[in-house]
């Protein structure tokens, strides 16, 4: 079941007609790697792995991501993975650590300002085989990725007392809007619901929720709900049957994309994939950096290898993400070779090696 769900919900990502998409020419594409931290390159060793095995015709160039201040003490990105990904356009990244209340802002954060990655899509549904209290969820979180209280616009008034500001644009509103209908239309998905608190913020939330109502307008195919976040997450967990396709501002996606996450067993097997723009696209894993078990052939690809699927999906390689996918759902479903967190007792190595050997009997 879940396996022909996952197919049909991961093959049009972009999604977005209004918006320029990429064309991507036959034969060996390039793709920027960002390996991460922690666990990061353990499990982008692992990816690396199993597209060589499907004969992926990829090739990868690796650059890593540390925050350093440019002129004026502006945080930036380093300049030759920028450059890599004005080339490539897209990107496959692990966790990234971000320090805490201290340092640099999240590395995470400049990646999505830098390129205009205003769209962060997260699919989350049922995986056969593992086991959770839900077993039919099947849902799409679309989170704006821009703005809202992570905007990092934070200033002290006066000795203990600080004060962050919300930012909600007019413009980000409406393209996050239009992105969640097109996205529902274009992969048969039947209705949208916008998340919000304009009962208590209605500047604010209140434009957000203007904005989707004015795009509904020109979605009459797609049902239309509007639903305050506390109350979409107790209608969550009581039944996530209800819902189909949720848009929302920043801080709430964050936060409702990591419940769903739960839903169907937690982000160490959710994907994820950012969209811009201008043509590109990050994929990555939304899980943590994990640095207790790091070197230790202890972590789950799971997350990583289904985001590098909605990658390849997006640059039309339907046939290898096609491949790769039900490589992976089939070893989760037989229960031999799962690491810890699957519930299984298995290294990183030995269940990226069953999968691999899938992947070969395929062809």
């Amino acid at each position: 079941m879940a396996s022909n769900v996952w197919r049909s919900m991961l093959s049009h990502v972009v999604g977005a007609a209004k918006r320029p998409t990429v064309c991507f020419r036959r034969g060996l594409q390039t793709v920027t790697l960002i390996p991460g931290d922690g666990i990061g390159p353990e499990i982008s060793v692992a990816v690396m792995k199993i597209f060589e095995a499907a004969k992926v015709p990829i090739q990868w160039e690796e650059r890593n991501v540390t925050a350093i201040q440019g002129p004026g003490g502006r945080w930036m990105i380093p300049p030759d993975c920028k450059e890599s990904m004005d080339r490539t356009l897209i990107g496959l990244k692990g966790p990234l650590k971000t320090p805490i209340a201290a340092g640099h802002p999240s590395m995470n954060l400049l990646l999505r300002k830098t390129f205009d990655l205003y769209a962060n899509v997260r699919p989350c549904v049922s995986i056969e085989g593992y086991k959770t209290p839900y077993t039919d969820v099947d849902l799409v979180t679309i989170r704006e990725n821009t703005e809202g209280e992570y905007s990092g616009i934070e200033h002290i008034i006066v000795d203990g007392v600080v004060q962050s500001i919300k930012l909600i644009t007019e413009d980000a509103s409406r393209r996050i809007a239009e992105y969640a209908f097109e996205y529902a239309r274009n992969n048969q998905r039947n209705s949208v619901t916008a998340v919000h608190k304009a009962n208590i913020m209605r500047m604010s939330d209140g434009l957000f929720l203007r904005k989707c109502r004015e795009v509904a307008e020109n979605f009459k195919d797609i049902k239309f709900t509007e639903m305050y976040l506390d109350t979409v997450c107790l209608n969550m967990v009581q039944d996530p049957t209800q819902f189909d396709v949720l848009v929302m501002p920043n801080l709430y996606g964050d936060i409702l994309s990591d419940l769903c996450a739960g839903l169907i067993g937690g982000l160490g097997v959710t994907p994820s994939g950012n969209i811009g723009a201008n043509g590109v696209a990050i994929f990555e894993s939304v899980h943590g950096t994990a640095p207790d078990i790091a070197g230790l052939d202890m972590a789950n690809p799971t997350a990583l290898l289904l985001s590098a699927v909605m990658m390849l999906r997006h640059m039309g390689m339907h046939d290898y993400g096609k491949k790769i996918e039900t490589a992976c759902f089939d070893t989760i479903r037989d229960k031999k070779v799962l690491t810890g967190d699957l519930g299984g007792k298995s290294k990183c190595s030995e269940f990226t090696e069953d999968i691999c050997r899938r992947v070969r009997d395929m062809d």
